[in-house]
């Protein structure tokens, strides 16, 4: 049988009566406002710099709770030169030493770590990065596709055969849960799932995935001891998932629903039920890809976005109605982690910022 860690999924990655239902489920008082935090570690010699702190950063940052943390869906990326680096580096060199530089953006206080969905990190490479980030820092980190991945992958992508680890207990806490705590510690943000698309076959048997998730996310120890604030999070690809049964399952494992900016799901407003259904609570958001380019569009949208830094397709409808819920969140003194990707609107900075400007002004009305 084939090894299930070979190739993974090509991830690449309301009406009045609910506005106002959601205003009555997000009503508390203010968190306090956020202190940009430093560096954890003085940067070597010779490493990525930060970009010179603009000074409409930091009085932005400072008017968003404490609780509220936005970043990017990765750091690796040349064309944010100006924005977060210092001058021009290659790919890996900002893979090896850009997650310093990039925590020293007043508005950057999370990151998404992605890679480990292709292979398994260690502890002691999810520590490497703790250890690059402020104490208040906190990491979105994507499940191995081992675990989360229905099928076995040829190296283009294409399904082979069914992963017979898939949503597998103990895999999921042995490659995933055990090493991202050890490693990241109290800076864990959340560790994500993120069920790629299940074959026809399997799909048409939903309940019998539910059952599999549902003793997958039992089985998994708790986060709170080493971080307080951490969360486990189920991220889906297949609409098929957004029933009553799911909110059950993740309900009764204690796990979130992770907001899904996606094309293969349906726009946000449509998925605001789910976060309803499991108030109060943290909120965990990916905003992955711009629904223009359809469920499988991540390459369209690499090759329009190039260097990724300039916002090509803004959103604005997305980002008002992601704002709307965040602040409500934060507001009501749950932990909120939102990490946007490149593809979503066509550079993350910019949208991290974007974003950042759309809370300040919820905040203020």
């Amino acid at each position: 049988m084939s090894d299930p860690r070979s190739a993974p999924a090509p991830d690449a990655d309301e009406d009045d009566a609910s506005a106002a239902l959601q205003v009555d489920l997000f009503g508390a008082d203010e968190a306090p406002a956020a202190t940009p935090a430093t560096t954890a570690r003085r940067a070597p010699a010779g490493a990525v710099q930060a970009a010179a702190t603009q000074p409409d950063d930091l009085a932005l940052a400072r008017t968003l709770p404490a609780s509220l943390r936005l970043g990017t869906s990765s750091w690796t990326y040349p064309g944010w030169e100006g924005l977060v680096w210092a001058g021009r580096h290659s790919e890996s060199q900002l893979s090896k030493s850009g997650l310093r530089a990039y925590a020293r953006h007043p508005l950057l206080r999370a990151v998404g770590i992605d890679r480990g969905f292709y292979r398994p990190l260690t502890a002691s490479q999810y520590e490497r990065y703790a250890l690059q980030v402020p104490e208040d820092f906190r990491f979105t980190v994507k499940a191995p596709s081992l675990v989360c991945d229905a099928l076995i992958r040829s190296e283009d992508g294409r399904g082979k055969e069914l992963n017979p680890a898939f949503l597998d207990p103990a895999l999921a806490v042995q490659e995933f849960v055990q090493p991202a705590q050890e490693g990241l510690g109290a800076k864990t943000g959340a560790l994500v799932f993120q069920i790629s698309p299940l074959p026809p076959a399997l799909l048409q048997r939903l309940p019998e995935q539910l059952e599999r998730l549902r003793r997958m996310l039992r089985a998994l120890p708790a986060l709170h001891e080493r971080a307080p604030q951490a969360v486990v999070a189920v991220e889906v690809r297949d609409p098929q998932w957004l029933t009553p049964d799911f909110v059950a399952v993740l309900r009764e494992a204690g796990a979130r629903y992770c907001l899904g900016l996606h094309p293969k799901l349906p726009p946000i407003e449509q998925q605001l039920p789910l976060l309803r259904a499991l108030w109060p609570g943290p909120l965990v958001c990916r905003w992955n890809l711009n629904r223009l380019h359809g469920p499988y569009g991540y390459e369209e949208a690499e090759r329009r976005y190039g260097e990724f830094d300039r916002m090509q397709d803004p959103d604005p409808s997305t980002r008002a109605v992601l704002a709307r819920v965040a602040h409500a969140t934060a507001r009501a003194g749950h932990p909120v982690m939102v990490t946007i990707s490149n593809k979503a609107e066509g550079s993350a900075p910019l949208s991290v910022r974007a974003l950042a400007q759309a809370l300040a002004a919820q905040a203020a009305a």
